[in-house]
């Protein structure tokens, strides 16, 4: 396994930008970047497609497997929302660099209308339900947090390679 900030993982609630934020940081750090939802839809299909017809823990199974492949060489890898909710996910994130990247309801409104993501068929209400019960495992996952609510990508990107260098 590579050395701990070799591979830096991004958690957080669905739609938070851990996506977007991987692949700016990845850039400027010259590393690649893997997101384990996009490791998932090419193996398995799309994820709401999978999720409604598996079931939500055949999907957990294809996510931890997608997050072992993705740490075992540097990167910057971007989780799906729910990545840490298995004892083995959060063991594999021991040996990584895991920020939390954290946001609030507020912020999140606008992007979540849009959302066909299987776990939010009522939208910010389901968004805040399934991140009050994730937040606390987030936060004992992470190696720090980063809070992203009302801040650019740019001014995001600054946080986090400050708190890299420390």
């Amino acid at each position: 396994m590579p050395e701990k900030q070799e591979v830096i993982v991004l958690v957080g609630p669905m739609g938070v930008g851990k996506t977007t934020i991987g692949k700016k940081l990845a850039k400027i750090l010259s590393i690649p970047f893997l997101d384990t939802d996009q490791i998932i839809v090419k193996t398995h299909g799309p994820i709401d497609e999978y999720f409604e017809k598996n079931g939500e823990p055949a999907f957990r199974l294809i996510e931890q497997s997608a997050l072992k492949d993705a740490v075992q060489a540097p990167a910057v890898v971007a989780t799906g929302g729910g990545a840490v909710l298995s004892e083995s996910s959060r063991h594999l994130l021991a040996s990584c660099t895991v920020i939390y990247l954290a946001t609030d309801g507020k912020h999140m409104a606008s992007r979540l209308r849009k959302s066909t993501r299987p776990l939010l068929k009522n939208g910010l209400e389901d968004w805040n339900r399934i991140y009050e019960a994730r937040r606390s495992i987030y936060k004992q996952v992470a190696d720090f947090e980063i809070d992203t609510s009302g801040h650019s990508l740019t001014e995001t990107i600054t946080a986090i390679r400050e708190r890299l260098v420390r």
